[in-house]
């Protein structure tokens, strides 16, 4: 009650960030609101951003969306390789496209510009303003519900773009990274041109170094795998290296962690089964089978090994089974 009447007579103020980072996938700066910060960007999410955006946003943008996500995108990049294997064989080319520190970019002024011509409740835009600009220059922290929206949103003209101006039909974004496909290596060069001198002139965005067209027998890295095709035209998903390391390190530390009782079986199966969930959607069974022989949990009893381990024939596609004892 006390939020809803601060809300009422504008006095509600955003109680700061606590500020701290991650370093997986990489490294990121992430900005933490207070619980009742939260709520009300929960609230806002749920019945204002998301009704508007949803039926506004192109099909194959895929983050943060009810019913699309990660595996959705990987699932459009396979049909549109298969489609163009199709109709042009292997003589196709992949541009993959990465915007520099995107978060951190995007301009509050333009943002508002894109959102406010909808929004008629001086209510709202008074709401908006004050989370918007509740940082100093450019940029929305990652770590805001509202910000995995404004994000969405803001290269929602990109994707109008792409379909309307360069007319491109096969075409995935998930956030930042976006994709098109085509056989004509000349032309994507110029949609790459064209594409930097929008987002520069329209959005104040660049795109960085990871950006590159690749042959489509060479394969694309794409959230987390390596998507390439085959001469007959199957589409391998693989696992990329970096993911495969780490993954390998932390069985490393699962298997130190619990032996000296500092983690719970139950830490460690959330855990690794996160990570096979995702790395079912490539063709990764030997992968999975390999990663988990090296888990062995097991606790030490005075310098002793104590058999509480998984049983014997262990399958990582049964990892999941809650009922061995801790």
């Amino acid at each position: 009650m006390a939020l809803k009447r601060e809300l009422e007579t504008h006095t509600y103020q955003i109680g700061g960030y606590k500020s701290f980072k991650v370093y997986e996938p990489k490294e990121r700066d992430i900005m933490a609101l207070h619980y009742r910060d939260r709520v009300v960007q929960r609230s806002l999410c749920d019945n204002v951003l998301e009704p508007f955006m949803e039926p506004r946003l192109d099909y194959d943008n895929a983050a943060c969306r009810k019913g699309k996500g990660t595996h959705f995108a990987l699932d459009r990049l396979k049909k549109f390789m298969r489609s163009a294997y199709n109709r042009w064989g292997l003589d196709y080319y992949i541009l993959k496209c990465d915007i520099r520190k995107y978060f951190y970019s995007i301009d509050h002024d333009i943002l508002k510009s894109m959102l406010y011509p909808y929004f008629k409740d001086d209510e709202l835009i008074w709401l908006l303003d004050l989370i918007i600009d509740s940082t100093d220059g450019v940029g929305v922290p990652i770590g805001n519900m509202t910000s995995q929206w404004f994000a969405v949103f803001y290269l929602d003209a990109l994707d109008r773009f792409v379909r309307n101006e360069l007319k491109i039909d096969y075409y995935t974004r998930y956030m930042d990274d976006f994709i098109l496909i085509s056989n004509d290596k000349d032309y994507l060069k110029d949609c790459l041109k064209n594409m930097t001198n929008f987002l520069a002139d329209k959005l104040h965005l660049e795109l960085n170094e990871k950006t590159q067209i690749f042959p489509a027998r060479n394969g694309v890295d794409y959230l987390g795998f390596h998507t390439y095709v085959t001469e007959t035209g199957k589409i391998i998903r693989k696992i990329r290296r970096k993911s495969k390391a780490s993954m390998k390190r932390k069985i490393k530390k699962f298997n130190d962690a619990y032996a000296k009782g500092e983690m719970s079986y139950e830490t460690v199966r959330s855990s690794v089964a996160s990570w096979l969930g995702h790395a079912k959607h490539g063709n990764t069974y030997h992968l999975r089978k390999k990663i988990m022989g090296e888990l062995s949990l097991r606790r030490n009893v005075e310098n002793e090994k104590k058999t509480t381990e998984y049983p014997d024939g262990f399958d990582a596609d049964t990892f999941i089974d809650p009922t061995i004892p801790d």
